[in-house]
């Protein structure tokens, strides 16, 4: 896979730390994320459940949005952190956010106990909608621009 070995640690350490301050008051379920730009900075961010629930954020959304407001918008990995075992995969919804920020973004999901799993975005996502998809139809009705 494409992250070292220091970066996948340092991913999952931040994921790690961020994990308890999720607000997860209905689920419990806590989960703590951190993406890595290709500039070198990580991001964290840890779910926000609210009491309308389809308005809740993920933990990888959350850190995905820190990059992009810190001017980061080229990712290379992402770490997710639960206490489910087999750790827990990215939601649909977030791995299409993950998605418009690289496709060949490599995940680390770990549980609690230590285990952790390596996989491309892609392979949870194949022939994902991206970018391109839209830039194209744009330019198609502007003439090929």
């Amino acid at each position: 896979m494409g992250l070292s070995a220091d970066q996948a640690q340092k991913l999952l350490e931040r994921a790690m730390e961020v994990r308890p301050r999720a607000h997860a008051p209905y689920s419990g379920f806590l989960v703590g994320a951190a993406v890595l730009g290709t500039d070198g900075r990580i991001f964290a961010g840890a779910n926000v459940e609210v009491s309308s629930y389809s308005h809740t954020c993920c933990a990888e959304r959350v850190a995905v949005f820190s990059a992009v407001s810190a001017g980061c918008v080229s990712l290379v990995g992402c770490a997710v952190v639960t206490d489910s075992t087999p750790p827990a995969p990215p939601c649909g919804a977030c791995r299409q956010v993950l998605s418009d920020f690289s496709q060949d973004m490599e995940l680390l999901l770990a549980d609690l106990g230590g285990r952790v799993d390596r996989v491309l975005l892609a392979d949870m996502l194949p022939r994902a909608f991206g970018p391109d998809d839209v830039l194209g139809k744009i330019r198609e009705r502007r003439g090929g621009e």
